[in-house]
């Protein structure tokens, strides 16, 4: 990771750290490097519902525009609709202004290349050097030659068309709730949903610009819980912010994570020929449960770093088509290049429409091993990931899980932390190791 650049393009405070002025040094960068190859100069940009989200991309289309780049705006549509419409737009790059699951006051800027994929880091490492340290003259045209700015009209309408088209079947007879975080998929999850069918109940589909993800979507889903079960509905979906991920609750009200939704989606795209590679991408977080579900029905599980960018990168270069992340990251490359909490929501629901199962048989399939996470504050975190006697207490422990559990340990990204999960089946043996590898890491 760069100094402006994280694992999911540059995120900050808006207009405090993600600024106006550093927007549009981005926009001019960005436009410059991403058109400069022989693509075409044009970028399409959609946003989120923040409230600085029109600050924000008034200044990247100022700086776009000013190195002679055309601006496609496309509105407040999800981040996966981005993607699409940078590759259907024939666009030298796609730009989309959210923080994801973040507070109102953080926002983001990522860029897409003309395929759909996020950019590789040389490429964000260019952009970052041109802002920093300058030292390439960007072009100024002038009259004529200066970037012209057009809006498109039916974007949403395209992205729906072609989620729709992703499955081949409808929804009639499914009661949803869906949850729109008051974010990016307030009007595109309702209407997918009811345009196949479905009887669908959306609850936080108001945005007012600050109450984005404010206790509702993917990562407060308490909301979706309740109203799933107040209803008699057959099932509940809940988005975060950008509408990347998607995480399900059962009729129950019982939450049915990422995992749970890859355990389903895998055994039923095996069961028809459609897995590719017989392979499944997840990173290190995913559930042990996962591991022994798949591997009950012969399918390959490959692991990754934590990132929906490194389940990509694996896709990639195993060839295997589908993987994800417990949190609701989950990619179809055959639909998409990025996650996609609508398409994946509309696989989910062909499943249960083409097996009559419920929701919570399906999910049955995979038995989810209890996790305890703990955060370990140290001044070193390269010390102690290398130290000997962090690996032979993980080691011992292990010993100790007798095959039934593991132990993950791993630096924060951004933090001075040291992460600890441990999993298995057994509370309290769980709560006796965390408690004394924390211990173990606080004293190295």
């Amino acid at each position: 990771m760069g100094k402006l650049f994280g694992t999911d393009g540059v995120r900050g405070v808006a207009n405090t750290e993600l600024t106006a002025e550093l927007a549009f040094q981005l926009g001019r960068a960005g436009g410059y490097v991403l058109t400069k190859q022989g693509h075409p100069k044009k970028v399409v940009i959609g946003r989120d519902t923040r409230i600085s989200g029109d600050m924000l991309e008034a200044a990247l289309v100022a700086g776009i525009c000013s190195v002679g780049v055309d601006v496609y705006k496309v509105g407040v549509l999800p981040t996966p609709a981005i993607a699409f419409l940078t590759r259907k737009l024939g666009a030298g790059a796609g730009v989309v202004i959210s923080a994801s699951h973040n507070p109102v006051a953080d926002n983001g800027i990522k860029f897409f290349g003309p395929s759909g994929y996020k950019l590789p880091d040389e490429l964000e490492s260019r952009i970052e050097k041109l802002v920093l340290e300058g030292g390439e003259e960007l072009p100024k045209p002038t009259g004529g030659d200066l970037g012209r700015t057009y809006t498109i009209e039916d974007a949403q309408d395209q992205y729906v068309a072609y989620a729709k088209s992703t499955i081949n079947t409808d929804l009639q007879g499914l009661k949803v709730v869906v949850d729109c975080a008051n974010g990016a998929a307030y009007q595109v999850a309702p209407r997918v949903l009811s345009e196949l069918g479905a009887e669908v109940i959306p609850i936080c589909h108001r945005p007012d610009g600050v109450n984005i993800n404010a206790d509702c979507g993917s990562t407060h889903p308490e909301k979706l819980m309740e109203a799933v079960v107040e209803h008699g509905a057959d099932l509940g979906l809940a988005h975060d912010g950008d509408a990347d991920r998607v995480l399900a609750v059962d009729s129950n009200g019982k939450l049915v994570d990422g995992d749970h939704i890859m355990v389903i989606c895998a055994k039923h795209l095996k069961a028809r020929g459609k897995l590719r590679k017989n392979t499944v991408a997840v990173t290190v977080m995913s559930n042990l449960g996962l591991h022994k579900a798949l591997e009950k029905s012969d399918i390959e599980v490959v692991e990754t770093k934590v990132g929906d960018r490194y389940v990509l990168e694996k896709l990639l270069e195993t060839g295997a088509r589908f993987g994800g992340e417990q949190s609701g990251h989950i990619i179809f490359l055959e639909h998409n290049t990025t996650g996609d909490g609508i398409i994946t929501a509309l696989q989910l629901l062909s499943v249960i429409k083409e097996t009559g199962r419920s929701l919570a048989d399906l999910a049955g399939q995979m038995e989810q091993y209890p996790q305890i996470l703990k955060n370990v504050r140290v001044t070193d975190k390269k010390m102690i990931m290398n130290s000997p006697i962090l690996t032979e207490a993980i080691r011992r422990f292990e010993r100790d899980l007798a095959g039934q559990g593991r132990i993950l340990v791993r630096p924060s990204g951004t933090e001075p932390l040291v992460r600890i999960m441990v999993e298995g089946k057994d509370m309290e043996q769980l709560q006796s190791i965390v408690d004394k590898m924390a211990e173990i890491v606080g004293s190295i």
